[in-house]
């Protein structure tokens, strides 16, 4: 799946679909006009009420809003199918079934109306996000991306040439802060619950460690924390304060384990920008944290705008409109990997 194939080129339009999870997202991107729609459906009210994602329900809910947001694409950037030069979905890592639904509809489409397409791996699509911008940062560069199931550092030496500097050990920071959300009985989706209600949180009232900063390296390890959550949480009075205070701590942790770790792998690699992607690139916390160390080393931060921090169709459609305009397409067979090393993706030549 990561073998690049027979030069083909793309004229037109780039679809985008992501279906890795329990968000499904279209967009539309082509490679000289840009950006030109995205549309995107959640389905956290459906999976709040089990408190975290249902892998089957998942499933079959992509399969219910995909066609319609396709077509809802479309309509709003004024093209029609055959304007399309191209297809890209994500084919990993993700929800098998999920992904299936995704890769399905990409592949019958693009058989249809003979066009190249392209599975593309998810993290490299949020490691890319941050280029839809208009002030785009361009490679060499470190990425940090931090999600509910990935936390990781990447040196960018160029698109598609990546080499893993750290990783999480267990739990992710998105994980971390979902888990511990939930141990303090907060609403799902635990994550943007907690870190609201960190900024309730009076500064000093708890202290939680910062996981392995106390020796080389830029790994992560989240799983101790939440236990000194738990254990702090369970001995205390558990008024609403103190779920403030304590959701402030931990969040504070969380965050400054990821800015120590950056500002190492800066060090390591002598790049000068970092680049920041992932739903937890969407705290406000870890923003200006980033951007404070930005400007005390030296040093640039690239985000991207918050609603390309969680899953969507945009960075899909752009990581796939790089590659088939490399000329990298594969076959007709519908193939997904739920797990799959970002490392082991063929160079973007162009």
């Amino acid at each position: 799946m990561n073998q690049p194939f027979a030069k083909v080129g793309v004229s037109g339009a780039v679809l985008g679909v992501e279906t890795s999870c329990d968000e499904t997202g279209v967009a539309l991107y082509h490679t000289d006009r840009g950006l030109l729609a995205h549309t995107l459906y959640s389905q956290i009210r459906m999976h709040a009420d089990y408190g975290g994602v249902v892998p089957e329900l998942a499933s079959r809910d992509h399969v219910r809003k995909l066609v319609p947001l396709v077509r809802e694409t479309l309509s709003q950037a004024g093209l029609g199918l055959r304007d399309l030069g191209g297809v890209a979905y994500t084919a990993g890592p993700g929800l098998v079934g999920a992904l299936l639904v995704g890769a399905a509809a990409a592949r019958s489409l693009a058989w249809a109306l003979d066009v190249p397409a392209i599975g593309v791996h998810h993290m490299e699509g949020h490691l890319l996000a941050p280029l839809l911008e208009a002030d785009a940062p361009e490679p060499p560069f470190v990425a940090l991306l931090v999600s509910g199931g990935h936390s990781m550092l990447i040196e960018v030496a160029a698109i598609g040439c990546y080499t893993l500097l750290g990783d999480t050990l267990d739990d992710a920071a998105g994980e971390a802060f979902d888990k511990t959300a939930k141990l303090m009985n907060l609403p799902y989706p635990g994550g943007p619950a907690l870190a609201a209600l960190a900024g309730q949180g009076r500064a000093g009232a708890f202290r939680f460690s910062r996981p392995m900063t106390d020796r080389p390296g830029l790994d992560f390890s989240f799983s101790g924390l939440k236990t000194q959550v738990l254990l702090a949480w369970k001995a205390s009075d558990q008024s609403d304060q103190t779920r403030a205070d304590v959701a402030r701590a931990f969040e504070e942790a969380i965050v400054d384990t990821l800015v120590i770790k950056c500002r190492r792998s800066l060090v390591a690699t002598g790049a000068r920008t970092l680049v920041v992607a992932g739903g937890v690139g969407a705290n406000r916390r870890l923003r200006s944290q980033l951007a404070e160390a930005g400007v005390q080393d030296g040093f640039r931060v690239s985000f991207p705008r918050l609603e390309f921090c969680t899953d969507n169709g945009a960075m899909i459609a752009f990581a796939g409109a790089l590659r088939l305009a490399a000329g990298q397409h594969e076959s007709p067979a519908i193939k997904v990997q739920p797990r799959w090393d970002l490392a082991s993706l063929a160079a973007l030549e162009s």
